[in-house]
């Protein structure tokens, strides 16, 4: 760096780091007079979530089409965090689908849009190939689905696992269909 190229560098940083403290102004461009910042009250950011009510309503719709199809099925049901909210294994269901329906809610929550769908866009050669590694694990196969609200605002999701994955995502868009 030239001494001019440090000169910017060092009123830029030093600007930033006015900006950081609210100090409220800073240069354009090396020479040039400050400007002033105004300073406005932070927006609060309106989220809605899942309520324990609509979890509930959601594992009892889940499980009543689990019964239907003659299926023992592990459900869960994350908010809109992607934390657990509700979850329920049926008597006689596999004790690995319990990860994988949790898995399958966070990533239905976490890129909302159902699994099977992340699964097409998953496969060798695809936008997100190998997308599975991140987030501690991710499931990009059918029984994931995201739960809207009243105002169609995604509320959280719910992933089911223990037969088929087509048996799963019927059951998951059963529970999901459950909140109005």
């Amino acid at each position: 760096m030239n001494r001019k190229t440090t000169r910017i560098a060092v009123a830029t940083f030093v600007a930033a780091a006015g900006l950081a403290l609210g100090l409220g102004q800073m240069p354009t461009r090396a020479g040039d007079a400050p400007k002033t910042i105004t300073k406005q009250p932070a927006k609060a950011i309106q989220t809605t979530d899942i309520s324990l009510d609509q979890a509930h309503a959601i594992l009892a719709a889940a499980t009543a089409k689990a019964a239907e199809i003659n299926t023992k099925m592990d459900i869960a049901v994350v908010d809109a965090g992607g934390n657990l909210k509700a979850f329920a294994r049926m008597d006689g269901a596999w004790i690995g689908s319990i990860d994988i329906s949790i898995k399958k809610a966070k990533t239905a929550r976490f890129f909302d849009m159902p699994t099977g769908e992340i699964g097409k866009l998953s496969q060798p050669g695809g936008p997100l190939w190998n997308i599975e590694v991140s987030n501690g694990g991710l499931i990009t196969f059918p029984g994931g689905v995201p739960i809207k609200g009243a105002d169609g605002t995604i509320i959280g999701a719910i992933g089911v696992s223990g037969s088929t994955v087509e048996n799963d995502h019927t059951v998951a868009a059963a529970g999901a269909a459950a909140v109005k």
